[in-house]
């Protein structure tokens, strides 16, 4: 976790939370708790509740049972004061394309009863952050998609809320403009409470200083990216790719270890234990070339797929 984050001072707090629509059930009693100052993610495939979440802890969505609170205040019994302190960037981006990013920003602003000065300093210093001061006094709907994302958490950020949610910030994006919005997502990491739901497993990798793996309503994991995958880690994996690899010699190999799976180029081994040399000497002396050995690392992948039996795809 970040080390700006306050120990112990909670930020979000949810209480067996749930949302049915009709027979589905969106959102299955989910707990969580959030310190203050630490970015949080959602991590799970479309459909597998995130943005319900976020719906009904902004106060947009009433859940059908359980309860959550905001910095202390409960999102049912007291939700005009759970408003006047987040702030959140939807899926959906919702610009007026027709306004510039300066007038989009005081539109924001005074909505939330900000004086003029105050509004526009901030909007200065958000559009710097984002880099987009030069295209500021542009039409939004000139603006490409990573730009209006940026615009979008920009005006999420001018109410200087204390609990920010960005629901899907890279969607739709291409890899070099996700990357940029990494950057800037890290420039608020710490400062404030953010809770970020993702489909992309190498944004809340990268981002997050833990994460909850979401599937079909439910929390099925929690943790830090590193206690999530060392969770799975009680076996190696090692990767060899070789030449001259026959079926005779991996049924041999299949006697000695539990688990040897062909792949392109070679074989992974799986096995509690695992002796690089030991390996190579069998290999070596039945004719076999080894080109490359590999040790793999287990990813949010591998712990997707051993919590839920299948792998997250974009």
């Amino acid at each position: 976790m970040s080390d700006t984050m306050v120990e112990h001072a909670i930020a979000i707090q949810t209480s067996g939370i749930s949302r049915v629509f009709k027979k589905l059930r969106a959102v299955n009693s989910v707990n969580l708790t959030i310190q203050q100052g630490e970015l949080f993610s959602l991590l799970g495939p479309n459909g597998a509740g995130k943005t319900t979440t976020i719906k009904m802890l902004c106060c947009l969505l009433k859940p059908s049972s359980g309860t959550a609170t905001i910095m202390g205040h409960d999102i049912q019994k007291d939700p005009l004061a759970v408003k006047q302190i987040i702030d959140v960037s939807p899926q959906e981006t919702a610009l007026s394309e027709n306004l510039n990013a300066w007038e989009n920003l005081n539109l924001t602003g005074r909505s939330h009863g900000l004086e003029k000065s105050v509004v526009r300093q901030r909007s200065q210093e958000l559009l710097e952050m984002m880099g987009l001061m030069d295209r500021s006094k542009e039409r939004v709907k000139r603006f490409s998609g990573g730009m209006k994302r940026r615009l979008s958490i920009a005006m999420a950020l001018v109410s200087d809320p204390q609990v920010l949610f960005l629901d899907e910030p890279t969607l739709g994006l291409d890899p070099q403009s996700r990357a940029a919005m990494w950057e800037h997502i890290n420039q608020i990491k710490g400062s404030k409470t953010v809770m970020l739901t993702t489909h992309y497993l190498e944004e809340a990798d990268s981002l997050a200083d833990r994460i909850a793996i979401m599937d079909e309503g439910r929390i099925v994991v929690l943790g830090t990216s590193q206690e999530l995958k060392d969770g799975i880690s009680e076996q190696s994996v090692l990767r060899v790719e070789a030449e001259g690899l026959t079926n005779d010699v991996v049924e041999r190999l299949r006697e000695i270890y539990p688990e040897v799976t062909v792949v392109d180029g070679g074989v992974e081994i799986r096995a509690e234990k695992l002796d690089l040399y030991e390996i190579l000497d069998f290999l070596r002396p039945r004719g076999i070339v080894v080109r490359s050995t590999q040790l793999k690392q287990a990813s949010l992948d591998d712990v997707f797929l051993h919590h839920t039996g299948r792998e997250l795809r974009e």
